[in-house]
């Protein structure tokens, strides 16, 4: 058989139809990402992670250091009670501080709750009373909103202050270390065991905690390595802004990063676009998973990037959103380097993506196709369902289905445990056909004939203007490819004739000049180039302009959050 020129390369097949699993019985995230490292004369010494703060403080930690970190602390949280199973919240940015709380929380055979600083006072208690915390480790950032929750967190017994915030908690981290040894016997855990527990965002209702066991890590790393361009490699240094306490962070930067070996970044500080550039050129950065967003604003802030960085960059994820054309030919073009989507929840996380690795100039891995989210990584059963759960025939739209098992019919180690303290919703996550148990995700797609998956946005995303069925994503990307536009979010606005009208919320590049006539013409401009591109009533017959979207925490635009503005502007019209 003739080998395919190098750009056509496919090796999905093999990888795909060969791979199988390995999970041992026994598995502990600490063991995998810190112990064996720590414990090795070759590795000890090696940096784990870089740290820097906004404020120009920086830190280089190894290995054996983090170790010792963690074996103090795991002492000082056993002496405080906390045993197998009990949840500790762990509410910091990207500190040092923060990988030690997770390593010692996971070798006590406890489970981590990793929350975002960015939380307010009522997100905070809910998931702490909830979730029935005993102990939490937060720092400046969050001791404030924390100590307004507490009082609705009966169970929470014990807050550690670290950084700043030591002498506002209960215990200071700094005298509570000091006063441990550095050695720790780790508690054995098996891979079906809780480790992790993520309270998702959700578009209805309260927010449902996905507990996750050990071995979803090993269900990650297929993904992560394709999607990484097969890492790691010689020299590979990884950075993300993802946040720590999310599935994005956690489970697709730092922990398969540490569980390789290899440095990751960490950096304190607010996300822009020139900082992006600045900390991949110091720290030699080769790997990144970036979030559209991300890559949006380094792209309108700096179009040329080789003209002023010194990059070494190798291989970009993203995931949350679409990347898009633009975005995608961006990446080649400007980085030289074709960007990797990624698909996946924290419930089933890395599931599906793309893989175009170079190596002796040969590419490896498959195609990657622009707009395309990519094929089920090794190891996963992926497929596009109707209502019924029945496949949906290629090219027509349905909602991504993972599958508990892969295509040999074992198990798939990626997958969480339930969603804490609520069965129903657990149950009704999953459909059952054929004898196969599946997944859903709430999220649309179509698959072609290739297995290449095509996302049309969240199934509360997607609405009927006139009877035709919409999804934000291809207008937006369309929206985005003209000069004026740095980001955009498209929503139906009610409409008593058509039932709802496209509308398009728009944040301009700093550039352009406002005035009301200015707009005006702005908004019959951007109407004009979508009618030229997509079908006619695709268009946004509705334009406003705004200074910034709404996001959540982990990136993701909330478009729910601007569709119940324009419901409730049309109920007082």
């Amino acid at each position: 058989m003739t080998a395919l020129p190098a750009d056509r390369r496919d090796d999905y097949p093999a990888l795909h139809d060969t791979f199988r699993w390995n999970v041992p019985d026994e598995f502990n995230l600490a063991e995998v990402c810190l112990g064996r490292w720590a414990r090795d004369r070759a590795t000890m010494l090696r940096i784990a992670v870089y740290t820097e703060h906004e404020d120009g403080r920086r830190g280089a930690h190894t290995y054996a250091y983090l170790q010792a970190e963690a074996n103090r602390l795991s002492r000082a949280l056993r002496n405080l009670g906390v045993r197998r199973g009990d949840r500790v919240a762990i509410v910091m940015p990207q500190r040092i501080e923060t990988v030690i709380a997770g390593m010692a929380v996971y070798q006590l055979g406890a489970v981590a709750m990793p929350l975002s600083m960015l939380f307010g006072p009522e997100a905070l208690s809910y998931r702490i009373d909830h979730s029935e915390t005993r102990v939490a480790i937060v720092d400046e950032t969050s001791i404030d909103n924390l100590l307004a929750a507490r009082p609705e967190c009966p169970t929470l017994a014990t807050v550690i202050g670290v950084g700043d915030a030591q002498g506002r908690g209960d215990l200071d981290w700094d005298t509570l270390l000091a006063a441990q040894l550095p050695s720790f016997t780790a508690e054995i855990t098996k891979a079906d065991d809780a480790a992790v527990l993520i309270y998702t965002s959700g578009t209805t209702g309260p927010p449902k905690g996905a507990l996750l066991p050990h071995r979803a890590l090993i269900g990650n790393l297929t993904g992560f390595v394709c999607s990484q361009n097969w890492y790691p490699q010689d020299h590979d240094v990884f950075w993300s802004p993802a946040d720590w306490a999310w599935t994005g962070g956690l489970w697709d930067a730092l922990m398969p990063a540490l569980y390789f070996g290899k440095p990751i970044v960490g950096y304190q500080g607010r996300f822009t676009a020139e900082r992006a550039f600045e900390l991949l050129e110091r720290y030699r950065v080769t790997n990144t998973f970036l979030f559209p967003t991300a890559l949006k604003q380094m792209m309108k802030a700096c179009p040329e990037p080789s003209a002023r960085y010194n990059l070494r960059l190798r291989a970009i994820m993203s995931a949350g959103e679409a990347v898009g054309e633009t975005v995608f030919s961006w990446c080649r073009d400007a980085l030289g380097i074709v960007v990797n989507e990624m698909f996946g929840q924290t419930e089933m996380n890395y599931i599906v993506g793309n893989c175009t690795a170079q190596h002796d100039g040969e590419r490896l891995g498959w195609p990657a196709r622009p707009g395309s989210m990519g094929r089920p990584y090794p190891g996963h059963r992926v497929a596009v369902i109707d209502e019924d759960g029945a496949p949906c025939a290629p090219g027509v739209d349905g909602e991504v289905a993972v599958c508990t098992t892969d295509i040999h019919g074992h198990p798939d180690p990626v997958f969480f445990l339930g969603y804490w303290k609520n069965e129903a919703a657990t149950l009704n996550k999953y459909v059952e056909r054929d004898g196969l148990r599946w997944c859903r995700t709430g999220d649309l797609a179509r698959m072609d004939a290739d297995g290449y998956l095509w996302y049309q946005g969240r199934a509360d995303d997607v609405f009927k203007s006139s009877g035709y069925r919409i999804g934000p994503s291809e207008i937006e990307n369309c929206l985005l490819k003209h000069p004026a536009v740095s980001n955009c979010a498209v929503v139906p606005s009610p409409d008593p004739e058509r039932g709802a009208i496209v509308k398009a919320f728009i944040v301009l590049t700093p550039s352009v000049e406002r005035s009301a006539e200015r707009d005006a013409a702005l908004i019959a401009e951007l109407q004009q180039h979508v009618r030229g591109q997509l079908a006619p009533y695709e268009y946004p017959k509705a334009i406003e302009f705004i200074d910034q979207l709404p996001m959540t925490t982990t990136g993701k635009i909330q478009r729910r959050v601007l569709r119940l503005l324009e419901e409730e502007r049309a109920g007082k019209r």
